[in-house]
């Protein structure tokens, strides 16, 4: 038990409604899919689940302000901030690839206090609150308990990451390929996958160049329950800072050098 275990219980009960309304409409034939001016893709499902997360904060938590992926910003009174992505991996959403979650996280004076991320084409969802430890099961009451591997080499390593543009992108596709070489096992699993899995042991590094807070948010204080680090590319644990590294503490400082600014 914390002190955000009602926060905790809501995150999960909005988290069992955007499944609902996913899982509705993943591979629905009359799925419809725009694209937003930063030329990503967005469906009728993102909309709707992320009017729906807010709706229910309207009600439960009207003090707190929200930031979400679709519509951004909505004033709030406190010093709490949820930070919400309906479907994180919109991309394989649309496509019905299976890899995709929604991603909910609380912000309290300006820390990242509670985390879900909800994969239910998977089966699965990792959670943790502050001090509460990170988790993964199919609900609070069916959990085990999430820990970051012990891997202390890089050349016994597993590293994953989402693609190679963004690196290219950002200026260290060399770092990049370098780190690659480096590590015993390289792959693309993506998106949130990718850090969750270094959370639960089975992955041992992740990395991507270019996130937004909502991206990032929920990730970060499962990551750091599980006992592993994470920051940006400047070693800063900012989300707001545009790009993740995680991994466990003990290669987290070698990664953080062969792929930092």
């Amino acid at each position: 038990m914390t002190g955000y275990t009602d926060d905790l219980r809501l995150a999960h009960m909005m988290a069992d409604s955007a499944d609902d309304l996913t899982m509705r409409r993943f591979k629905a034939v009359d799925l419809r899919v725009d694209t937003k001016p930063d030329l990503t893709p967005v469906s009728d499902a993102d909309q709707a689940v992320e009017d729906a997360i807010r709706g229910t904060l309207r009600r439960a938590r009207p003090r707190d302000a929200v930031i979400g992926e679709e519509t951004g910003r909505t004033s709030g009174y406190g010093s709490r901030c949820w930070v919400v992505d309906p479907i994180d991996g919109t991309k394989n959403y649309v496509r019905g690839v299976p890899v995709w979650a929604t991603l909910i996280a609380l912000m309290e004076h300006g820390r990242v206090v509670v985390g879900v991320v909800s994969a239910p084409a998977l089966g699965r969802r990792w959670w943790a609150a502050r001090d509460g430890g990170a988790w993964t099961g199919r609900s609070l009451t069916k959990a085990s308990r999430c820990t970051v591997s012990s891997v202390s080499r890089l050349s016994d390593a597993s590293f994953s990451y989402s693609s190679f543009g963004g690196w290219e992108e950002r200026g260290r596709l060399a770092e990049f390929i370098d780190l690659s070489r480096a590590v015993w096992r390289t792959r693309a699993y993506g998106d949130f996958w990718s850090h969750v899995m270094v959370a639960e042991g089975a992955v041992d590094i992740s990395a991507e160049p270019e996130l937004s807070a909502w991206d990032m948010a929920a990730l970060t204080v499962i990551v750091e329950e599980a006992g592993g680090v994470w920051t940006d590319l400047s070693g800063a644990p900012d989300v707001d800072g545009g790009s993740l590294v995680c991994a466990n503490p003990l290669l987290h400082p070698e990664v953080l050098k062969r792929l930092g600014d």
